[in-house]
């Protein structure tokens, strides 16, 4: 017998972590995911924007439990786990979403920079997937993982664009999402990416607003992500819905990316 339609977006009681989950695209996705019913952790480094967000959440009516912590620094990522563990008892749910950038050409970019952005936009992503990979998991036999990656990480730059860093870090988060599902998906943990293209952010307003009419004009449906445009792909990513779905890496851009 099938399985209703409704069911397969059952998402009540699911724990679910989501890093960079204090603002943008994080806390959207928390938002998302905590409407579902979703029990929700988030983590993030500034405490007066998790405390913000914490409280935000906790108003929409969800369980959720914040943590500081900044993921740069590796040796912290098993007692973020712990944490969330000693909440909730389990993880059902990875979203490894956050992220940072870095403008400079690349014949003079910083080796700080460099490093700053790889940390946080890869490393950190491989280092908290193994943590609850083989603690949670894998001894379970199940999980979602989803990687919130970039358009950029598709493509090169537009002109007088000078990201170098993030354009790679977010090409290898895509690769490593491949790479994670082939591996993993024999423990019936499905990997995958979800590619934003321009959203209106801190991280990204400024470029968004330099680039203008011209920005839009690339873009088939005509503006730029909001607040609600992720929230679909991430609640059918961390369903059952997407039970046959693992390694792919889906782009939410307006169109741009298959525009002319």
């Amino acid at each position: 017998m099938s399985t209703s339609v409704r069911a397969l977006f059952q998402l009540e009681g699911k724990v679910a972590l989501i890093t960079g989950g204090s603002r943008g695209l994080g806390l959207q996705i928390a938002e998302a995911l905590g409407e579902m019913g979703c029990k929700i952790a988030i983590t993030a480094r500034k405490q007066s924007e998790l405390d913000a967000a914490h409280q935000h959440l906790q108003a929409q009516g969800v369980d959720v439990l914040a943590v500081s912590g900044n993921l740069s620094q590796f040796d912290g990522i098993a007692g973020l786990v712990d944490q969330v563990l000693a909440r909730f008892g389990t993880i059902d749910i990875l979203v490894n979403n956050a992220g940072t950038t870095w403008g400079a050409p690349a014949e003079s970019y910083p080796d700080d920079a460099w490093h700053k952005v790889m940390d946080l936009n890869i490393n950190a992503v491989f280092y908290l997937s193994r943590e609850i990979g083989r603690r949670v998991m894998i001894p379970r036999g199940s999980g979602k993982i989803i990687n919130v990656a970039s358009a950029a990480g598709m493509r090169g730059t537009a002109k007088g664009v000078t990201t170098i860093a993030y354009n790679t870090s977010k090409g290898a988060a895509v690769n490593f999402t491949r790479a994670l599902a082939c591996e993993w998906g024999p423990h019936n943990i499905n990997v995958n990416a979800i590619c934003p293209g321009y959203f209106s952010s801190r991280m990204a307003d400024v470029q968004i607003q330099r680039m203008g009419q011209g920005l839009l004009d690339r873009i088939p449906l005509g503006r730029v992500g909001n607040e609600d445009d992720l929230k679909g792909i991430a609640v059918f990513l961390a369903s059952e819905a997407s039970r046959h779905i693992t390694g792919q890496a889906i782009l939410v851009d307006g169109g741009a990316s298959v525009g002319a």
